[in-house]
């Protein structure tokens, strides 16, 4: 008498055990896409070395040194210190231009941009004089400077105009940092301005990677942007007010309050603003949808699934034509739909994903239906499977694509699929014994 392992069931709880056994090598595969994906990063650092990286730039700050006495503790006696005051200007306005381009370095490419930077920024002198007077330490004011953040500098191309209330000047280098950005500095001499407002106009062009981001360093912050990028993701603290995208590419407008922010309009030195500053950033992010590691991920994410779907269509064909598949030819047939996986990784760095998907597709199709027809012994059996194969990865390609729609079409598909299975298998003797290779069926006969 036959023992329970030659049931239906036996065989069910086997495949459920192969088809978990195929995780092993898609969590390779998963492995081997970080693993690129980590050489892309470095790609695109080697590329932002040499053309400047994620940009923030801010609007001009006025930085007053100051000198306080303090009392040195167990001495009774005091001494100078200095520190420094920092105000923001009262509006600014920036109109952007970006260029974009791509860039590679070996196989790997990402976005790069010049842009073209107006900058207006204006200071009041009652808002000068108030901090002035309120403050508890004398304002050194002949030694002020306009410092100007530019998160890397190594992307400032020009600086076509400079002018401090009409008088052209230039920038000088310095060692100080705004927000956690290095910056280029204006000596001005505040006690010569006397009660005058500063009035500055700056045009610069920037390059960067990928990103450039914007710091709202006024009371009233004003910005419009362009570029020619169909696909803009708006990142940081505001998203625009009006946005438009077409073919062509976006334009933005944004414009923030002191009341939008975390910190006002004047600080001191002892006051620590990094975090502030830098969680304030606002601006745009040259997205690029779906890239070929993520729709990687995302094919690797349905992996079991479909080895699990393909391994019940075997066992469909198995037990409705009365076959006999070794637990072995599962496994080649799962190694196959594995290798899937890695064809694709491969060849979509080097063609592109959607091609890439379909040859890797075709191929493995290909190569499970010819298997199929020799395991299940008909023709008809191995061409129906590849077909179904084919179908399969049709389906798996359209969850990729639908990106925000994947989840709810992955369940769809989810459920027609366990409908078809009840259905088909709805006559099926589960305590019935699994054929031997030597009961081949009428019907096998005449496939064959």
């Amino acid at each position: 008498m036959s023992s329970w392992t030659q049931t239906v069931t036996a065989k069910v709880l086997g495949i459920g055990v192969l088809a978990l056994l195929m995780t092993i090598p898609l969590m390779q595969v998963s492995g081997l896409v970080s693993e690129r994906q980590q050489l892309r990063s470095d790609a695109i650092k080697q590329i932002a070395q040499g053309w400047g990286g994620n940009q923030v730039l801010g609007g001009p700050v006025l930085v007053v040194p100051t000198l306080r006495q303090v009392t040195v503790e167990g001495q009774g006696a005091t001494r100078w210190q200095e520190g420094s005051e920092s105000v923001l200007a009262e509006a600014l306005k920036l109109d952007v231009a970006m260029a974009v381009t791509t860039r590679g370095y070996g196989i790997y490419s990402a976005p790069v941009f010049v842009a073209t930077v107006k900058l207006a920024a204006q200071f009041r002198a009652e808002d000068l004089a108030s901090y002035r007077q309120a403050s508890d330490a004398p304002w050194q004011g002949g030694k002020a400077e306009l410092r100007l953040p530019v998160g890397d500098l190594r992307g400032l191309q020009e600086i076509s105009e400079l002018r401090v209330n009409g008088v052209p000047t230039r920038f000088e280098s310095s060692a100080d940092r705004l927000g956690g950005s290095p910056t280029v500095v204006v000596p001005i001499n505040l006690d010569a301005l006397g009660s005058q407002p500063i009035d500055v106009q700056i045009s610069l062009k920037l390059a960067g990677t990928e990103a450039l981001q914007l710091l709202p360093l006024a009371r009233s912050t004003e910005v419009t942007m362009r570029a020619p990028w169909r696909d803009p993701s708006f990142v940081g603290a505001a998203l625009p007010l009006e946005h438009s995208i077409d073919a062509n590419g976006f334009s933005a407008r944004w414009h923030l309050l002191d009341l939008n922010r975390s910190y006002g309009q004047h600080w001191s030195e002892a006051d620590n603003m990094k975090s502030a500053l830098q969680a304030s950033t606002f601006g745009v992010q040259l997205y690029q949808p779906v890239d070929v590691y993520q729709r990687n991920v995302r094919a690797g994410k349905y992996g079991l699934l479909f080895i699990a779907m393909t391994f019940m269509a075997f066992f469909l064909f198995e037990v409705l034509k009365r076959l006999r598949v070794h637990p072995v030819q599962y496994l080649l047939v799962g190694a196959a739909l594995a290798t899937f996986y890695v064809v694709l990784l491969a060849l979509s760095e080097q063609i592109g994903f959607g091609p890439a998907y379909a040859l890797a597709a075709f191929s493995v199709a290909v190569l499970v239906g010819g298997y199929a027809m020799a395991v299940l012994r008909a023709k008809r059996s191995g061409l129906l499977l590849g077909g179904v194969l084919g179908l399969i990865y049709a389906m798996l390609y359209g969850l990729i694509a639908a990106e925000q729609y994947a989840l709810l079409i992955g369940a769809l598909v989810l459920l027609a699929m366990v409908a078809l299975m009840m259905y088909l298998t709805r006559r099926i003797d589960w305590y019935a014994y699994v054929p031997t290779s030597a009961e081949p069926t009428a019907a096998i006969m005449d496939e064959s």
